[in-house]
């Protein structure tokens, strides 16, 4: 015990304790130079004080056995995000964006140059790599904005949109700046902004933008105090013009059956009144709705947002699950005659604030095998033509949408791409509030540091250069439109020397064939399962 001081775990707080009572020492002893001592005094005296509490604090145990040395640790760990990402991760490495999608966001938003010299850095001989078909025969540049109509026949004011929009980020997750730049962002190159599911905000409305409002299962913006529904103020909000289709969330690719909380002290004077909820009382976003109960009411539920908002497009969004769920959605349309406008299908790769890890990563359905999975439901029972699919979870290039619309979607959405447009770092740090671009946060001091002016120009940059790339795809392809992409333009490398079309990783089922009665094994027994009056399954 008397050489324990001296051991390398201790050395240090020893060290500056010594050094400490030396230089109190000196400077009683000769007080015209205590001035001058002072400063190196309170700093080891500081240190020493600080290992005294490290030996004594008990709730981490590497502090107690290496007072003072610890703390480096702790520093170390703090920046390892950032040290891994600037100096160690390689272009195509970095999670959930590479350095390299990130930076041609960056040079896109900025209008910068976004070609790349020497050679591909993608092993190209690697299981999962994927490739899309060239024509010999290119069509010439399409000069047109590519953009699709949604709204089937039950839908009195359909709505043409781009390919390629802003996917559901809620005020209170971003920041006003950051809302304000994308929805003037999306007027300015006339494509839409999903509000997500923390209501149709001031800062949405501010800029006059196309929107696309979400409610989720807390019905913000569209509530009774008590949390369930409110039709009156629904059709209220959802009659404005500038709201072009209203969705219904079932669930989010991130956390998919997983509610909300958002406590108290955050719910803030601003956040009370734009979602509908008391001040000094929790906000709370139930896992499941209040609203139905049953796939024939929730299919009731989209025909009554339909009516309310004035006959706009009506939908809803959610990533796949168990899939007789789905299955039981369809048999519902059925049963009742009523059919969404639209499905966005998120994937589990999807991004989010906050969730946990279990969620992130290992819960739902990756987005192109959900896409591919409502693509054949809906062509299975022969309502294809009238429900147009979105597509959401990490699409950032032309690429990315491309290979999604090629399975089954109309068109896509984008989050963190846009973020990205707006000059996020993939700092990691949307859950604390420390933002430090000032985009996912709600701290006044960061946000300011979010230019919107300048932000505006790089979301609508973003948009048309992705949308440019994609047109150069097509034509490269022999197409004139990206609807006209199939599994059959894209390949998969299995191993190292075999590779597979898309078309037969990703099956179609012929018109009608779930009606018929199939036999494909990823619908068969699913299908038998579904009931239009529940989601359990008929065992």
């Amino acid at each position: 015990m008397l050489l324990l001081p001296f051991s390398p775990r201790f050395i240090v707080l020893t060290i500056c304790a010594v050094v400490t009572a030396l230089l109190v020492g000196i400077g009683i002893a000769d007080r015209k130079i205590f001035d001058i001592l002072l400063v190196p005094i309170l700093i080891f005296g500081a240190l020493t004080l600080l290992g005294v509490r490290d030996l004594m604090q008990k709730s981490h145990a590497v502090l107690r056995n290496y007072p003072i040395l610890a703390h480096i640790r702790f520093l170390l760990e703090e920046i390892r995000p950032e040290m891994r990402q600037y100096f160690f991760e390689s272009e195509k490495d970095g999670m959930p964006f590479s350095r390299d999608t990130r930076a041609v966001v960056y040079q896109r938003a900025k209008m910068q140059l976004d070609k790349r010299p020497f050679g591909t850095q993608e092993d190209v001989y690697r299981e999962g790599y994927e490739w899309m078909h060239h024509s010999v025969s290119p069509k010439a540049h399409a000069e047109e904005k590519f953009r699709v109509t949604i709204g089937g026949p039950d839908c009195e004011k359909p709505y043409s949109a781009s390919v390629f929009n802003i996917s559901a980020m809620s005020f209170g997750a971003l920041s006003p700046n950051a809302v304000r730049a994308l929805n003037a962002g999306a007027k300015k190159g006339g494509f839409a902004h999903d509000t997500g599911e923390g209501g149709f905000s001031p800062y949405h409305a501010e800029m006059g933008g196309d929107i696309i409002w979400e409610i989720g299962s807390g019905y913000f913006g569209c509530r009774h105090l008590d949390g369930t529904f409110d039709p009156e103020a629904f059709a209220r909000v959802a009659s404005q013009d500038q709201i072009k289709m209203v969705e219904l969330k079932i669930s989010q690719g991130a956390k998919p059956g997983h509610g909300g909380v958002l406590p108290a002290a955050k719910v803030s004077e601003e956040i009370s009144k734009i979602r509908g909820v008391s001040m000094g009382e929790d906000c709370i976003s139930p896992a499941s709705h209040r609203a139905f109960s049953t796939p024939v009411g929730m299919m009731q539920f989209i025909a009554e947002m339909r009516k309310l908002s004035g006959g706009k497009p009506a939908g809803f969004k959610l990533c796949i699950g168990h899939p007789w769920e789905f299955l039981a959605i369809c048999k519902a349309m059925l049963q009742t005659g009523i059919y969404p406008d639209f499905i966005v299908v998120d994937g589990n790769e999807g991004g989010t604030g906050a969730a946990p890890l279990e969620f992130m990563d290992h819960l739902g359905m990756p987005m192109r095998e959900g896409v591919n999975f409502v693509h054949n439901a809906l062509v299975g029972i022969n309502a294809r033509g009238r429900i147009k699919i979105g597509a959401s979870g990490k699409i950032a290039t032309a690429f990315d949408m491309a290979r999604a619309m090629a399975i089954g979607a109309d068109y896509c959405n984008s989050a963190r791409g846009f973020m990205f447009s707006l000059g996020c770092i993939q700092s990691l740090s949307c859950h604390t509030d420390r933002c430090p671009t000032g985009v996912a946060t709600q701290d006044p001091t960061r946000a300011r540091a979010l230019y919107v002016p300048l932000k505006i120009d790089r979301v609508h940059n973003y948009h048309h250069a992705t949308l440019h790339s994609l047109t150069e795809l097509i034509a490269a392809a022999g197409l004139e439109h990206p609807q006209e992409l199939r599994p059959i333009h894209f390949t998969q490398r299995t191993s190292t020397t075999d590779v597979k079309s898309f078309a037969q990783l990703y099956p179609a089922l012929r018109p009608g064939e779930l009606l018929e009665g199939t036999e494909d094994p990823r619908f068969r027994d699913a299908w038998r399962m579904a009931r239009a009056e529940t989601f359990q399954p008929a065992l």
